[in-house]
């Protein structure tokens, strides 16, 4: 038991959940291995050392892990995406190694086949063939679906033709493809005869072994970036490039030698979504090593805003530390909040992924939900960094602080892996399918086409943790603001409220202005995506705290799921107000609660970000290690002696 009044060992356990094996197993894997952020190096020394640094991983016995056992992994899916959430003190080192082992070869694994795996995935695993993964084009980025880079069939000699037909189709921003990637998956769109099959995922060698580029391959350095530097991001533009038939990954489409086109799914557009969402795990891990950066962003706040002093309380002779002060409280405890708030959530969508969803719908409730929760971390990355900066003042724009590489590295995270506001769109067309019979008047080119034949999920529902839900609403009877069934019902309650307003909204459209419609609808749909996840987040919070077994620990996370609901409902109070979902007086009270429990948690708030088990070599900066309290103390005891 510590000495904060919780178990922090519990707490601990609780944090690293179903997967505490393989978390204990990267602290131990990293610990003594050099794998400091080299942000300091000009951009070729950078990259060279991200490349060494992937080089050890590729030795520690950790990157195997979402690889099948049959060619030298372990299997374990989720596994694979704790581990890369893990490396969140090296961003460079994690994305470069998120390109290799998870969008790469988790491509190879996904769309593959055998020959396939034989033939390539050894040697993806130990580093010795690095590769890059070719999807986004400088004309299309989220529109995956209408690339335009084509892989044209050529039946008297058995190959594809890979060819960029003019500027806006060469791919753009590929990882591994600058320096280091010798072999890439490409998105193209196959075309067999006359006829165009939709997008479909080749491997095409871009580099030799000496490193230079193949015939026909042109590669382009993008250059230095605001952040990640580390990554060798690349263009890649192919002038008529052959490869041979096998080349095509073909788990969901074949080409005969003849020609003649394949596949088990007949819809072009299913079959596009079938492909793609096996490709949900690097948007998964996105969110997770956002989620991960936050949190070492918020320990280094937070150890800093317990040690700093400013201005002196009257009567003690001491300056106070700025952790007690609530404003200052009122800038990182919220924040805090939310971040248990999320990895929670975060776990209970690893799991959802690991546990490989068998059914076309179950497959799309889970993209739907990566989808969100990738949006909301990242973006509360972002806010939550800046305001951890903020709060250590002119220490945090310091580079040893480590917050302002945090800030640079992360910001890409909002749009890579999907922009987030394309994404939570995608959210609420997932949603709309529930209203699908309300469109079905609109024929094929209206609404239904738009929405339902797009996206073919439902609203994303874990069945233990509703009954969980439904039990405490039930249970509950009460208003009062701290009463979890009343937290609960009202989030339920608005999202249900927006989405039927939404669905109202879209249910004018016709023929002739289904996209007009949509469109200026874009603000409606987009909260009914925000609320959606605010909602499944809450509920993952509320079924975490059911499994804490220490009394006294699972109090503490009951004030932080206080401290995020009535924060969000305090940041969204026009809504509230506006539909009378709460009075002004009501508002009030949850303005003072809010103030009520920042003071509760302050005395816990280090010892429960530790509670994360971040790696202890990712926390370096002074402000967070001890270093900057003993020089300030040192101070205080220097004026102290001057003025006695």
């Amino acid at each position: 038991m510590g000495t904060t009044g919780f178990d922090a060992g519990e707490l601990a356990t609780l944090l690293d959940g179903r997967w505490a094996g393989i978390r204990k197993q990267v602290r131990d894997a990293l610990d003594g291995v050099p794998l400091q952020p080299g942000d300091d190096l000009d951009t070729e020394s950078h990259r060279a050392q991200t490349l060494e640094q992937l080089r050890l991983l590729a030795k520690s016995g950790i990157t195997d892990l979402g690889f099948p056992v049959a060619y030298g992994g372990r299997g374990d899916t989720g596994g694979a995406v704790v581990s890369l959430e893990m490396l969140a003190g090296n961003l460079s080192l994690m994305v470069k190694a998120g390109v290799q082992w998870g969008l790469f070869g988790g491509a190879v694994v996904a769309l593959g086949t055998e020959r396939h795996h034989e033939r390539y995935l050894r040697d993806i695993i130990s580093l010795d063939l690095p590769g890059c993964f070719a999807m986004t084009e400088t004309g299309h980025g989220s529109d995956v679906q209408h690339l335009r880079t084509t892989a044209t069939y050529d039946a008297a000699t058995q190959e594809f033709v890979v060819h960029t037909p003019h500027e806006a189709a060469r791919k753009e921003y590929i990882g591994n493809a600058a320096r280091d990637g010798r072999l890439a998956v490409v998105f193209a769109q196959l075309i067999t005869g006359d006829k165009s099959h939709g997008v479909h995922a080749l491997l095409v060698p871009i580099r030799d072994e000496a490193g230079q580029a193949l015939p026909g391959v042109r590669i382009e350095d993008c250059g230095r970036k605001a952040g990640l530097n580390g990554v060798d991001n690349g263009r890649l533009t192919f002038d008529q490039v052959r490869i041979p038939r096998e080349a095509l990954l073909n788990r969901y489409a074949d080409v005969d030698p003849d020609g003649t086109y394949r596949s088990p799914i007949a819809s072009q557009s299913k079959r596009f979504f079938t492909m793609l969402g096996t490709l949900i795990r690097g948007r998964i891990s996105v969110a997770g090593t956002a989620g991960s950066a936050t949190k070492l962003a918020l320990e280094i706040a937070l150890r800093y805003g317990d040690a700093r002093r400013q201005f002196e309380r009257p009567g003690t002779g001491r300056e106070t530390v700025v952790l007690d002060y609530l404003a200052h409280q009122r800038k990182l405890l919220p924040a805090l909040a939310k971040t248990f708030a999320l990895h929670f959530a975060q776990e209970e969508l690893v799991s959802t992924l690991h546990d490989a969803p068998g059914g076309e719908r179950e497959q799309r409730e889970l993209e739907s939900r990566a989808a969100g929760l990738k949006a909301m971390s990242t973006w509360h990355a972002t806010q939550t960094i800046q305001t951890c900066r903020e709060a250590c003042g002119g220490a945090g724009y310091l580079a040893e602080n480590q917050l302002a590489q945090l800030k640079a590295d992360t910001d890409v995270f909002t749009t890579f892996e999907g922009d987030n506001t394309v994404l939570l769109q995608l959210v609420a067309k997932g949603l709309l399918t529930n209203y699908k019979d309300q469109f079905d008047d609109l024929g094929t080119l209206g609404m239904a086409k738009f929405v339902a034949d797009q996206f073919v999920g439902a609203v994303i529902e874990r069945t233990a943790t509703r009954s969980l839900v439904q039990r405490i609403i039930d249970g509950s009877g009460k208003d009062d603001i701290l009463d979890r069934g009343w937290q609960l019902k009202l989030f339920d309650d608005r999202e249900r409220h927006v989405l039927d307003g939404l669905g109202r909204r879209l249910r004018k459209a016709n023929r002739e202005n289904a996209f007009e419609v949509f469109n200026n609808a874009q603000d409606h749909v987009l909260r009914a995506a925000r609320v959606h996840v605010d909602r499944i987040v809450l509920e993952a919070f509320v079924a975490a705290i059911e499994r804490c077994r220490d009394r006294r620990t699972a109090a503490l996370l009951n004030k932080l799921c206080d401290l995020y609901v009535l924060s969000n409902i305090e940041a969204d109070s026009g809504w509230f107000l506006e539909h009378e979902r709460i009075t002004p007086r009501r508002s009030k009270a949850i303005t003072e609660a809010i103030n009520a429990l920042c003071g509760q948690l302050r005395p816990h708030a280090v010892d429960l970000v530790t509670a994360f088990g971040l790696p202890r070599q990712w926390l370096t900066a002074p402000i967070a290690t001890g270093a900057e309290a003993r020089r300030q103390e040192a101070q205080h005891a220097q004026h102290a002696h001057e003025t006695s």
